[in-house]
């Protein structure tokens, strides 16, 4: 996957620990945020030549694939056309305190990630990197076959994306454990027993089995 152009809309906590871990595998990255790239210009510098700072349709133009990280009230200003038909890793979480209440989700008759589908209604979307703390990212990986290696869930109705999702999860150094359809990617959400805790994948599923509505 190297050389890969990575568009990242989102560039808080998670969004540059992203593009950080992306740079240093030798992928492109294309980084944006709500108040424009001038606002970037620390960020990129410091994480070198391999990202550049770009308004979020630019990114989302020069995006192979894409990872999605905005508070879920701004998910509405995400560029659905020219995402159409890549994937997009989706790292949403929702936060009433943050968001404003969202009566889908209030009544958990939906998911963060659902919302995120329904928008962006001709990509690919999966669940990835929403229940780790960005700060663990690029320091809690290993290699494939280490004992105890963390774990990280993903959800997604698209297989392609499923399976790109699993293979960037390896890269960072991380073991995959599949949800299932989006329909299911709550439990993983925010207060359920799998969120931003360190677990291998037997402790996931299990955390992930435990999950309540």
């Amino acid at each position: 996957m190297t050389m890969t152009t990575v568009g990242i809309i989102g560039a808080g906590h998670i969004g540059s620990a992203l593009a950080e871990g992306l740079a240093a595998r030798g992928y492109d990255v294309v980084i944006a945020n709500s108040r424009g790239p001038e606002t970037l210009s620390d960020l990129v510098g410091r994480l070198g030549a391999g990202v550049r700072a770009a308004t979020a349709a630019e990114a989302a133009e020069a995006a192979d694939w894409a990872v999605v990280t905005v508070p879920l009230k701004a998910i509405g200003e995400i560029p659905a056309a020219a995402l159409a038909g890549k994937i997009v890793l989706d790292t949403n979480n929702y936060y009433f305190e943050r968001d404003g209440h969202i009566a889908a989700l209030d009544e958990k008759t939906t998911t963060t990630t659902r919302l995120v589908q329904d928008h962006l209604e001709g990509a690919k979307v999966v669940k990835a990197f929403n229940h780790i703390m960005a700060r663990s990212i690029n320091t809690d990986g290993a290699p494939a076959g280490t004992p105890g290696r963390r774990a990280l869930a993903i959800a997604s109705d698209h297989a392609d994306a499923a399976a790109l999702a699993t293979a960037v999860y390896d890269e960072f150094g991380f073991d995959t454990v599949d949800i299932g359809s989006v329909e299911e990617s709550w439990r993983v959400e925010r207060d359920q027993p799998a969120y931003v805790v360190r677990q291998d994948a037997d402790e996931l599923r299990e955390n992930l089995a435990r999950a309540t509505r």
